[in-house]
């Protein structure tokens, strides 16, 4: 029997380093492998579209705020009835400038041709002058807006981002161009934010592929994205095809990932670039650390084979302590947690709370959306529950759609603020199934266990409670009261 122990730790042994050596070279030259789908798939596009969100942020307000100005009752009847008095649109252009902080502010007649702004009158446009020719381009497009980029002669010709919005009067005839501008510089110190933020290399260019902005790093003398060494020659004729596009490039010896889509709100691509280089050195460092706690690992499992190997059937039942749908903890594995606990909270006199909470109509979501979309909404709790407690803190999957949270030295107010914090983030965070988002509500009963009170009555207690916030509407945390009341 010993010889055939000793021959098991043997073959353990060799197993676990040769698995060990294996996975860590495997995982390597894996990782090394799948790096650029990670980042082009993923990471790359998942980056545009924060910064897209942004970007929605920070630089559509002013075209919002230009669309306002072309519907605006007060500057369409003041051009209607002859533009008797410029001080009044000058006044109008001027608050829309201080209330909105904005750049710049302008109207363009058509009637009378004269470019009005925050400070008066500031010429009267041409089509024979080069630096109006913009305004007859928007008199004559279809779109109601667009985006260029221009220096502003109102102020001393710094580049501005001009939102150009065409003004129509109430019998749909085109009578102007008004809008608001963004100075470039404000708009690449916003460029300098998002690089700094996501440590990676953000330009934007129009459908030509014109570099229109881009941040310090970007190379100026580049005006194109052809110009860029290892471009792809075809990529913008891709890009109008799909709209969205991932590849890689060589520049300089080094491999750059890149990802563009497409901007519909300027009629612009956005390109986020990483390189290679400084991702494949962290999954170098990562083997070698690997590698160095592998061998730890299996020196420590070659001194301590012999003791623990008759305990590691315990350790496998120990794994089946969770909830597989959900990974919480199930009912047997939380009973012994419960049961230390409330021996501890009684030898160190502290605080235990309960709180225990279920699914509102739980039914009518899986009959709704079928019990795939019901898996989906438990994950979503618990991920959402999990976000709101602390380390120390301890959820259990009940029963159904039930859950029961342990709270460690936890009275019932504070006990009952995390309840509600967890009920309100479930009510506005929605699960996602099938392209739809799930809304549910949830109803929790909060206890804290009385000095010797038994795991029966705690659990009668928060049930009640549970109970209660049903019977007064769902939707709602409900303390429990003193078992002694």
């Amino acid at each position: 029997m010993k010889l055939q122990k000793n021959r098991l730790i043997l073959i353990v042994s060799l197993l676990l380093v040769t698995g060990f050596l294996m996975t860590s070279l495997v995982s390597f030259f894996v990782s090394r492998a799948s790096l650029r789908s990670q980042i082009s798939e993923k990471e790359l596009p998942l980056t545009g579209d924060n910064i897209y969100s942004e970007i929605q942020r920070d630089l559509l307000s002013p075209i919002f705020i230009s669309s306002l100005m072309s519907t605006d009752t007060f500057l369409r009847d003041w051009v209607i009835r002859g533009e008797k008095d410029a001080s009044k649109i000058t006044r109008y252009l001027s608050e829309i400038k201080k209330k909105y902080k904005t750049y710049t502010s302008f109207f363009v007649s058509e009637i009378t041709g004269n470019y009005y702004y925050a400070d008066g009158i500031l010429k009267k446009i041409s089509p024979d002058e080069e630096r109006d020719k913009w305004y007859f381009r928007v008199r004559d497009m279809k779109p109601d807006y667009e985006i260029n980029i221009d220096p502003d002669m109102a102020n001393r010709d710094t580049m501005t981002i001009f939102i150009n919005y065409r003004v129509f009067d109430y019998e749909g005839e085109y009578i102007g161009a008004t809008g608001v501008g963004l100075a470039v510089g404000a708009v690449k110190r916003l460029i300098e934010t998002y690089q700094q933020k996501y440590n990676r290399r953000i330009y934007f260019t129009d459908k030509e592929g014109n570099i229109k902005l881009y941040g310090s790093d970007f190379p100026v003398n580049i005006k194109n994205i052809a110009e860029i060494p290892g471009m792809q020659p075809d990529v913008m004729k891709k890009l109008s095809s799909l709209q969205e596009i991932s590849f890689k490039y060589v520049n300089d010896g080094k491999t750059i990932l890149l990802h563009s889509r497409y901007i519909p709100e300027f009629g612009w691509y956005l390109f986020v670039e990483q390189t290679e280089e400084a991702a494949i050195r962290q999954i170098l460092y990562t083997l070698f650390i690997n590698l160095s706690v592998s061998a730890v690992i299996t020196i420590i499992i070659l001194l301590f084979t012999n003791m623990t190997i008759s305990a590691y059937q315990d350790k496998l039942e120990g794994m089946a302590s969770t909830d597989p749908l959900t990974g919480a903890y199930n009912r047997r594995a939380f009973d012994i947690i419960l049961k230390q606990t409330l021996k501890d909270a009684i030898r160190n006199k502290t605080d235990i709370s309960l709180i225990l909470f279920d699914i509102d109509k739980f039914k009518e979501t899986n009959d709704r959306f079928g019990h795939n979309a019901g898996d989906a909404v438990l994950g979503n709790i618990i991920k959402i529950t999990g976000s709101c407690l602390r380390a120390s803190d301890v959820i259990c999957r009940w029963g159904g759609e039930e859950f029961l949270i342990l709270l460690k030295q936890c009275n019932i107010n504070e006990a009952f603020n995390i309840a509600e914090k967890i009920r309100m983030t479930v009510g506005k965070t929605p699960a996602f199934h099938g392209g739809r988002e799930i809304y549910v509500t949830i109803s929790l009963g909060v206890v804290q266990s009385q000095y010797m009170e038994s795991e029966e009555n705690i659990f009668s207690r928060v049930d009640m409670a549970l109970y209660e916030a049903k019977k007064q509407g769902r939707n709602r945390s409900i303390p429990a009261p003193s078992f002694r009341e």
